[in-house]
């Protein structure tokens, strides 16, 4: 029988096949699911804001992209998985609020994402896909099995990425 692994808000979580990882209410955060398609060992990291550095005596290492996506990247070799196999999809960084004055505090989801990807692409880990931006709030599921990244969203149709 297998388990669905909750992942809170900045947090992440890893897990092999037949589990599956899930995490709810991502605004503008963004969740970022990594896997190995052989070994079938995934994780799926809850970010909430791009750049650690940004933030003094913060020791939550999976709020951030910059330190979130390393840590569990990390965590994911520790488990088996092959560093060069690893592939990612990403969702969420929602544009939640809207406002006429589009500074960085407002552009949060916008920053989240940017972030996610310059991260993944320093270490050379293919983003297969994406569901990002827009407006509204998505709960994904990911199966580390399959790679299949499921996403809900209030009034919108289920899909999966």
């Amino acid at each position: 029988m297998s388990e669905i692994i909750k992942v809170g808000m900045a947090d992440l979580k890893i897990c092999k096949s037949p589990d599956a990882l899930t995490t709810l209410g991502l605004g503008s955060c963004v969740g970022i699911a990594i896997r190995d398609p052989i070994t079938k060992v995934g994780g799926l990291a809850h970010i909430m804001l791009p750049d650690s550095t940004r933030i003094r005596n913060n020791t939550n290492v999976p709020k951030f992209a910059d330190t979130g996506i390393v840590e569990l990247v990390n965590q994911l070799v520790k488990a088996g998985a092959s560093r060069s196999r690893l592939v990612s999809k990403i969702a969420g960084g929602a544009q939640m609020f809207a406002f006429q004055n589009k500074t960085d505090l407002v552009r949060v989801g916008e920053n989240n994402v940017h972030a996610s990807k310059v991260v993944l692409g320093e270490l050379r880990i293919p983003i297969l896909a994406e569901d990002t931006g827009l407006n509204y709030g998505r709960t994904v599921i990911f199966y580390p099995e399959t790679g299949e990244f499921l996403i809900k969203s209030v009034g919108k149709q289920e899909k999966v990425i």
